[in-house]
């Protein structure tokens, strides 16, 4: 097959060359041939005629109407969906080879005749004017704390001139997560920008009915770094595609750091963010050209931070419990009928009473869940037993595993009330003294099938007996012949 390259060496060698024979030999070609292009004087590419007929039936073109039919009503729906649903409504018809052909048809009327894509208008990002931010879920990383699965997500900051970015760990989109998020960002910059652009977050926009666009604690912390808040329409994330790319190309960059270090398991959370924040510097050594621009728009941080917390009045009630953001908690019970301060933070909550803080509380995470102290109620549960076994919040009763079978033992054997006293008695030692203590007596009593009582627990915490480790387990080796004969049965 003669080629372009060919054809144009050898319309420059009849220029050079006397005997036609010698520059069509010289080209590469028969001189018969040769001639035939001299004559033509165009390329063989310039000969070859547009392949605009079919080899062969197409085997979707009575079905075709019906199907154009479809994808007008449901532009979306796939050609494998199409394909399948033909083959149900006529069994044997088409070959599941002829997926392909009618794919390549579906794609052709979407590019001739289908409706019009959506356009992504690219955008003029100037230094030093907006800053976006998103909160993005990290848990297909499948990364693990001392072996146990953090279930956690990562507040995401980003300048979308530079690119530069930054980022917190939190466990839900409250205002508490995302002012501890902002701050550590800015803080970390060194500078504020102009203008602040959110999606439509629950905990930083108001309801379209509401006459300001933005809560008021949000446009507090705003107003407190000199920010210009801003926020992307409803079910529209592309206009805030900056931060929305970058969550997809951190979460990458984090899962390819954790395939480079050979597993995906840390030993404390104090790793894992010096882990995270090392892999930030990594990102961001490439964008120091652009940031160094945006450093010079940037203006001054304020003197210092604002308090990223949720200050709430309430009254503890008569169960010595407060119910703060849709969970429960209890406090001290000389709290009881007093008024108290809640200070609900990301990660905690302070009890503050008459200027002074009297408690820090770990924050529950979601809603509908409770975190009672025996602590708090033992003395009133001791006076009265009966209320134990119906006790809404019972199963905080049990600080582990031994406490429960401790009760569930004294349950076999006396009345339920009777049970419940002397279970009280034992938790009341280890509200009073040490809950280790009295954990490893329990250990103790139930490894060597000792009854279990008051007595006996404050016996074994006065001699200070060590507690024995966990025996050798011996598993047999598994016999599967049995397994074997069942198969046989079943094949025949």
């Amino acid at each position: 097959m003669v080629t372009n390259q060919q054809v144009r060496r050898l319309f420059k060698l009849i220029q050079s060359e006397k005997d036609f024979g010698i520059a069509a030999m010289k080209a590469g070609m028969d001189e018969k041939t040769a001639r035939k292009y001299r004559e033509i004087g165009k390329l063989p590419s310039e000969l070859q005629q547009e392949h605009d007929w079919r080899t062969r039936k197409d085997p979707f073109e009575e079905a075709w109407d019906s199907i154009k039919e479809m994808l007008s009503i449901n532009p979306g729906l796939e050609a494998k969906t199409i394909f399948e649903d033909m083959q149900r409504k006529q069994p044997g018809r088409f070959a599941d080879g002829q997926l392909r052909t009618l794919q390549r048809r579906i794609k052709h009327w979407r590019a001739t005749e289908g409706p019009g894509k959506e356009i992504f208008f690219a955008q003029i990002h100037k230094p030093g004017e907006l800053c976006q931010s998103d909160f993005t879920h990290m848990d297909k990383l499948d990364v693990t704390i001392g072996g146990v699965p953090f279930d956690h997500m990562i507040y995401h900051f980003v300048l979308t001139f530079s690119n530069w970015e930054t980022g917190s760990i939190c466990f839900s989109e409250s205002f508490e997560s995302l002012s501890h998020g902002l701050q550590n960002a800015l803080w970390n910059l060194g500078g504020v920008p102009h203008r602040h652009r959110t999606d439509c977050l629950a905990t930083a926009v108001n309801k379209e009915t509401h006459p300001e666009e933005f809560t008021r604690r949000y446009q507090d912390l705003m107003d407190h770094y000199g920010l210009t808040p801003c926020k992307t329409n409803p079910s529209s994330p592309n206009e805030n595609g900056d931060v929305e790319q970058r969550n997809y190309r951190f979460k990458k960059a984090v899962d390819q750091s954790l395939l480079l270090k050979g597993h995906r398991n840390f030993k404390d959370r104090e790793e894992y963010e010096c882990f995270l924040s090392k892999l930030f510097c990594q990102l961001n050594a490439g964008r120091k050209d652009r940031l160094s621009k945006e450093l010079e728009i940037l203006h001054r941080l304020p003197k210092t931070r604002i308090d990223s917390c949720k200050k709430l009045d309430l009254k503890v009630g008569p169960g010595c419990t407060i119910r703060v953001n849709h969970n429960v908690y209890s406090v001290n019970s000389r709290l009881i009928g007093e008024k108290i301060q809640v200070r609900l933070y990301m990660e905690y909550l302070e009890i503050w009473y008459g200027q002074k803080k009297v408690d820090t509380l770990p924050r529950l995470r979601g809603e509908g869940k409770y975190k009672v102290n025996y602590r708090h109620i033992i003395d009133s549960l001791v006076r009265k037993p009966g209320a134990f076994e119906n006790y809404r919040y019972r199963n905080d009763m049990f600080p582990t595993s031994r406490f429960r079978i401790a009760y569930d033992y004294l349950k076999e054997r006396y009345t339920v009330q009777s049970a419940a006293s002397r279970y009280l008695k034992i938790l009341y030692l280890a509200a009073k003294d040490s809950e280790v203590a009295v954990d490893n007596a329990l250990t103790i009593l139930i490894n060597e099938g000792h009854e279990i009582s008051k007595d006996a627990v404050q016996r074994l915490m006065k001699s200070n007996a060590p507690v024995a480790g966990p025996d050798d387990i011996h598993i047999p080796a598994i016999d599967l012949s049995s397994y074997d004969q069942l198969l046989k049965m079943v094949e025949a």
